[in-house]
């Protein structure tokens, strides 16, 4: 079973805009102070199609992440690793159609997947969801327009004690130094029925959907805004410096 969480909002800024923001939210705290808690941010590859003109890129980002407190509590720590704060890996990849006006993302968790695997999906687009772009207007650049619409939708499913498979991996992370750790895992898993364990993680993940959107609405707020008043040109310029200073070039971030 997949939990599904979709939600649409509209940036009132053009969409060149916005797909501008949305590769450059990461890049610093000074740009956008809700991104504290991404470590790094790299890039695996970014080509532009020929035949299409999109622009495909493929990154990498480490962020400190805390596994909610109710999965925490519910899960034995061998399998969590207990709380507090931990590095995560999340992969993102995207493909950017400037001339047909749209824009579509994926990004998931590398860790912790036994437990909760979560993709995070967004199409932008200068058109409202419900309404398609008709084909005559695909064939050509797109005039701008002042909104972008986007649409995301987080996808929660998790697979702890669904099989033999599941259950080594988590008898790999259990402690050394306690025996017959996976055997007491899959008895625990199996007295509680492992669906419906699956099923509270999930909702318990999804429940937190609408935090984390806020948050990361807001920050792409901070960008956009700092684009609008200083110019790109200008923002440019000041993550350039920042790289410079922590001993990076802006194309090595």
């Amino acid at each position: 079973m997949v939990l599904t969480h979709t939600t649409n909002h509209t940036y009132s800024h053009p969409f060149p805009t916005v797909t501008l923001a949305f590769f450059l939210r990461y890049y610093s705290p000074q740009l956008n102070p809700f991104s504290s808690h991404v470590l790094s941010t790299d890039t695996i590859s970014s080509h532009v199609d020929p035949k299409t003109g999109r622009l495909h890129t493929t990154r990498i980002h480490m962020k400190k992440t805390r596994l909610p407190s109710a999965v925490v509590k519910l899960l034995p720590s061998s399998v969590t690793g207990g709380g507090g704060d931990k590095s995560s890996y999340v992969l993102e990849t995207s493909v950017v159609d400037i001339k047909e006006g749209w824009m579509k993302t994926e990004s998931k968790n590398l860790n912790y997947t036994g437990v909760l695997s979560v993709v995070e999906q967004q199409h932008y687009s200068v058109s409202p969801p419900d309404q398609a772009a008709p084909a005559a207007s695909r064939a050509a650049i797109r005039p701008l327009t002042p909104n972008t619409f986007v649409t995301t939708t987080f996808s929660y499913r998790s697979t702890l004690g669904g099989g033999k498979r599941q259950e080594k991996t988590v008898g790999e992370v259990a402690d050394d130094n306690e025996e017959h750790g996976p055997r007491r895992f899959g008895e625990w898993i199996s007295g509680w029925g492992a669906r419906r364990i699956q099923r509270s993680i999930e909702s318990i993940a999804s429940n937190k959907t609408d935090d984390q959107m806020v948050k990361s609405r807001d920050g792409m707020r901070i960008v956009l805004e700092r684009l609008r008043n200083n110019g790109v040109l200008s923002v440019l310029r000041e993550i350039r410096e920042l790289k410079r200073r922590e001993g990076k070039t802006l194309l090595e971030a």
